[in-house]
């Protein structure tokens, strides 16, 4: 069910739970990446490979030790690690394919029923929250339906865009994807935990705890500040130590929209192939990773919280994920 919350003057639906390349030659047209192409090729055909044999092992467990079983990341040594599409384009990682367990246990769960998820192949996510300099270059180029969000005074430049409906996020990722000739789109709900937990179990990727000086949120007892455990506004990106696969803000800073469609908890019809969730209550998109503004409960891995797709506030964001 979706349920409204007004929090900074919005409706939130709630279960607590480089390869750098060359330049775009005149007139907007790319010129050929032949070399990234390869790499990206022999970097699938090579963990193909890797995930056929570790599959066949994990297969022989019962479905009990499985779930149990610890994430499983199976990256190729010396592979492409990192790109960008073009001068303007987001910085993209390289996230190994793997296989964890989706989810938090009961001593923290809020919605999250625990099950296990295999992302068979690597797929590229942006290494920080999508700026407000990245937004712009997309209004600029006649694309984001020439939408201007408000800064709220804090400043634009690197701090990530924010006022953004995941409409609006839809609407950079297919600009994006037309200016680069590549599918540029919102992580699914799996990818997105996968990719933030980068192979812990712990209720955070710090551990079991997270401190202020880890992440953007609000750290204090009673909501006072500004102070440095509660900034009350974003910080720039990569202001805080990333993950052990290379991404920051994860936890914090601003909360990520994502591709799925809502749902009040995962059941038996959740995709477990990393694949987003496109059945159900669709006006509701879930939405990943808390903000500056939550505590640091909406910020474990595995909790979610979901809002209107049309709707958004000043504590909302995404960062983009990229096929390869």
């Amino acid at each position: 069910m979706l349920k409204n919350r007004k929090r900074t003057a919005r409706a939130r639906l709630v279960i607590i739970a480089v390869a750098m390349l060359a330049l775009p030659t005149p007139g907007g047209a790319r010129p050929p990446q032949p070399k990234l192409e390869a790499r990206i090729a022999e970097l699938k055909a090579k963990t193909a490979a890797l995930v056929a044999s570790a599959r066949a092992r994990l297969e022989a467990l019962s479905p009990q030790q499985r779930l149990a079983a610890p994430p499983a990341i199976w990256r190729v040594p010396g592979a492409l690690a990192a790109f960008k599409d073009c001068a303007g384009c987001p910085q993209m990682l390289v996230i190994p394919a793997g296989e964890f367990t989706m989810g938090s246990p009961p001593s923290e769960q809020g919605a999250e029923t625990q099950h296990r998820v295999t992302i068979a192949a690597p797929f590229a996510v942006g290494k920080f929250e999508i700026t407000f300099d990245e937004w712009g270059a997309c209004v600029k180029d006649g694309g984001c339906d020439g939408y201007w969000p408000d800064d709220q005074h804090w400043g634009r430049g690197k701090r990530p865009v924010i006022d953004v409906s995941w409409e609006k996020a839809k609407a950079y990722v297919s600009w994006l994807s037309a200016k680069t000739g590549k599918t540029y789109r919102l992580l699914s709900e799996a990818e997105w935990e996968y990719a933030a937990r980068a192979g812990t179990t712990t209720t955070y990727y710090t551990g079991d705890s997270l401190s202020p000086r880890a992440a953007n949120y609000d750290g204090s007892e009673e909501g006072s500040g500004p102070s440095d455990v509660n900034r009350k506004k974003t910080m720039p990106v990569g202001s805080f130590p990333p993950n052990t696969f290379g991404l920051h803000d994860m936890h914090g800073n601003v909360i990520e929209w994502v591709e799925d469609c809502w749902h009040d908890d995962y059941t038996a019809a959740a995709p477990t192939d990393g694949s987003a969730w496109l059945e159900g209550n669709c006006d509701g998109r879930v939405m990943r990773g808390g903000s500056w503004e939550d505590s640091q409960t909406e910020l474990r891995s595995g909790a979610r919280l979901g809002e209107f797709k049309d709707q958004s506030s000043y504590a909302d964001g995404f960062r983009v994920a990229r096929n390869l």
